[in-house]
């Protein structure tokens, strides 16, 4: 059976861990070209009324804490 490429791809879910309105709606992963980063979104309303999703990637925990170290901060 062929392995499937998500190089490119990715997926969010409904957060059904959400306790705080703070908290992301949604939740999930994205693959760019082969580099992994976690995603949150956020439902949203614009002052005209439409509804929209906000949205924020960051690097897993363990690239962050590769990254501070490489950069020499805390």
């Amino acid at each position: 059976m062929e392995q499937y490429d998500n190089t490119n791809r990715g997926a969010i879910f409904k957060n059904d861990r959400k306790e705080k309105e703070n908290q992301p709606d949604l939740t999930g992963k994205l693959n760019v070209e082969g580099k992994d980063f976690y995603v949150s979104a956020w439902k949203k309303e614009s002052k005209s009324g439409m509804p929209f999703y906000s949205i924020s990637v960051s690097l897993p925990r363990e690239e962050k804490a590769q990254t501070a170290e490489d950069d020499g901060t805390f």
